[in-house]
């Protein structure tokens, strides 16, 4: 081998590694575990607006989850979330449900159709709409379910999704209410963050 190819081949191997490097230590673009969590005030189906700071003013934890009407995925978790609800609520834990997706390319998402689906399920937590998706984009949500919980200083202690089965029968990790727990005992939260799964966010087009 020449002199010449074998620099070129030098010169080839060390791009390769400064771009895999670079690609490792690439910043975390999920929302960062440990830092307050990006506060908000929605308008909710039954009427009246939601806030964060109320919320946390009245629980020790509070579920933020991002999830919609027409997602095949967040209809699953549906009955999941309501009996997460039902089984934290004396623990003074709350659930809120955060619509964010572009009703304009997703009818059934709409304000009205969120109304009917909150009914219909029977919510026992408050289901909001994030119409101009900045709190959707301010947590970094990326799909349907996508799910945060706020610790009662109102940091971010956990993010990603509910369990690790869309069938609840096969759930063999439930991530969200182990959070919750360790969250309740003012323990550390062993798994902080787990991969989320589900229908992407649609969101508006930009003009």
């Amino acid at each position: 081998m020449n002199r010449t190819i074998a620099t070129f081949l030098s010169l080839a191997v060390c791009v390769g590694l400064l771009v895999a490097t670079t690609a490792m230590a690439a910043p975390d673009e999920q929302l960062e575990i440990g830092k307050p969590a990006p506060t908000f005030k929605l308008p909710c189906v039954g009427g009246k607006d939601c806030a964060l700071a109320d919320l946390l003013k009245q629980n020790k934890a509070v579920v933020v989850v991002f999830t919609c009407n027409h997602c095949p995925v967040a209809a699953a978790y549906q009955d999941r979330l309501i009996e997460i609800q039902k089984e934290y609520k004396d623990k003074a834990v709350a659930v809120v449900a955060i619509s964010s997706n572009d009703a304009a390319s997703v009818p059934d998402d709409s304000f009205a159709n969120m109304k009917k689906r909150a009914e219909e399920k029977k919510y026992n937590f408050p289901y909001v709409y994030d119409e101009s998706q900045e709190v959707a984009r301010a947590y970094k949500a990326t799909c349907t379910p996508h799910v945060f919980v706020v610790d009662a200083k109102g940091t971010l202690a956990y993010r990603g999704a509910v369990d690790d089965n869309q069938d609840p029968k096969q759930v063999k990790q439930p991530y969200l209410r182990n959070a919750l727990d360790s969250v309740l005992a003012d323990k550390p939260v062993e798994k902080r963050t787990t991969k989320q799964f589900g229908c992407t966010i649609k969101w508006k087009e930009k003009k």
